[in-house]
């Protein structure tokens, strides 16, 4: 083989590897699946959205924890403004 040949083949043997690790194939074949590619994705919305809410739940939680502290603080203007956003919270829930 010519160097030209043996550059080309480890070219194309780097090319293999990547695509083994990409895993192409298995990209392929899901794509040629229609329910399962559904069925998938539908999983990932699931767990994506699972995700989202509990995010949102913990974070909410914890910024109504820290305005409840700040009204605690007793400052005199932010206090007040703040103990009604809690209340509006709570009367919601």
């Amino acid at each position: 083989m010519s160097e030209k040949d043996e550059l080309l083949a480890e070219q194309l043997e780097k090319l293999v590897l990547y695509f083994e690790k990409m895993r192409l194939a298995q990209y392929v074949e899901l794509l040629q699946n229609p329910w399962r590619l559904a069925y998938v994705n539908f999983l990932a919305g699931l767990a994506r959205g699972l995700g989202y809410g509990l995010g949102i739940t913990v974070l909410l939680g914890l910024v109504v924890f820290l305005l409840r502290q700040v009204v605690m603080l007793n400052l005199p203007i932010i206090s007040d403004f703040i103990a009604q956003i809690v209340r509006m919270v709570i009367q919601r829930y």
